[in-house]
């Protein structure tokens, strides 16, 4: 293991050297941060899977599990400044506890692996582990203590209730378990949507961009700066509905399904299109950039399902079997009616 920033020293145990980490982010851990919330390098932010020490720990002290998502791992050493505990991380390829415990990384057979190379058994006294409870989809209790002799302890949703939840003797209240997914947090994860999303936006904008120089009489450029422009600032009407609009107001809008809620939010972006007079001036034009911005809208906040904890695997694949052919009906309808308005 190489020395990285966040590591102070290295420690001797029982089964060999170990790094003591810092509980301070330094600007570098900072900026890394904000690079991956702008989606840069974000499938590559990873800690090196291995026992961390937090403190001076010894063979009471306590052992953590954590994904090997460098953010998992920094948010969760900088809320146990002032804290003795040791932090197994797994080895989750790059990918957050919640969403690693759903592709199957933070699960059984890795934290039995884990527990075994790093022989846990001789660095600890007790057969303790606190998994986050975000954790526990990917992680069958009996079976790891069955395997490895180790209790599955399920610690809190937020590692801010760390210190509160050690300090109860490892008893968890009801906020500690209530799983929160507040505007804040959704906020934070907006400019990842919006930077992924952006590549295929660009495309989109050329397409409607070359096509909105056609016409009955043939080809006009002069179109290009009036329907082009149009057609352009309602693409990115229905971008900002359904990628920031959508996410953000996802508690308030109507229905259960996301798909369903990106719909309406591209409805009243559609509206707000026609106020600007952006929309069109006949029918088909109109009902052209109404199914168009709403069918966008729905697969962008249907896409932000994998960003939440509203909605369970087995829902998000159930919504996708309905929503995706709707919403290819209406695109490729939109689309359809847009270049025939070309021509009439």
């Amino acid at each position: 293991m190489q020395k990285e920033h966040y590591i102070i020293e290295w420690i001797d145990t029982e089964v060999g050297k170990i790094p003591r980490i810092s509980t301070f982010l330094d600007k570098r851990d900072r900026w890394g941060t904000f690079k991956v919330r702008l989606n840069i390098n974000r499938m590559n932010y990873k800690v090196d899977p291995g026992i961390y020490a937090v403190g001076n720990p010894d063979s009471d002290s306590v052992v953590l599990v954590s994904a090997n998502y460098k953010l998992s791992f920094d948010y969760l050493r900088k809320k146990l400044e002032g804290l003795d505990a040791w932090i197994m991380v797994l080895d989750t390829r790059g990918i957050n506890v919640w969403c690693a415990a759903g592709k199957g990384t933070f699960g059984t057979d890795e934290l039995v692996k884990r527990i075994e190379v790093t022989e846990l058994k001789r660095l600890v006294r007790h057969r303790k582990l606190i998994v986050p409870q975000l954790g526990a989809p990917g992680i069958a209790a009996h079976n790891v203590k069955k395997r490895s002799g180790f209790s599955v302890i399920y610690g809190p949703v937020r590692s801010s209730d760390l210190k509160d939840f050690l300090k109860s003797g490892m008893k968890a209240t009801a906020m500690m378990r209530q799983v929160e997914f507040r505007l804040i947090d959704r906020l934070r994860l907006v400019p990842v949507e919006v930077v992924q999303g952006s590549r295929y936006l660009f495309l989109v904008i050329i397409f409607f961009l070359i096509l909105s120089g056609l016409n009955k009489n043939g080809y006009s450029f002069a179109l290009i700066g009036t329907i082009g422009i149009r057609s352009v600032a309602n693409i990115l009407f229905a971008f900002s509905a359904g990628a920031v609009i959508g996410p953000l107001f996802l508690p308030w809008l109507p229905a259960r399904s996301f798909f369903l809620k990106g719909f309406y939010s591209g409805i009243a972006v559609s509206l707000i299109s026609y106020l600007f007079n952006l929309i069109g001036h006949n029918i088909l034009e109109i009902l052209t950039w109404l199914l168009l911005i709403s069918s966008i809208s729905s697969f962008l906040t249907m896409n932000f399902t994998g960003c939440s904890t509203y909605t369970s695997l087995s829902g998000v694949k159930r919504e996708m079997r309905i929503g995706i052919p709707i919403q290819i009906i209406l695109v490729v309808t939109g689309s359809v009616l847009w270049i025939v308005d070309r021509f009439v």
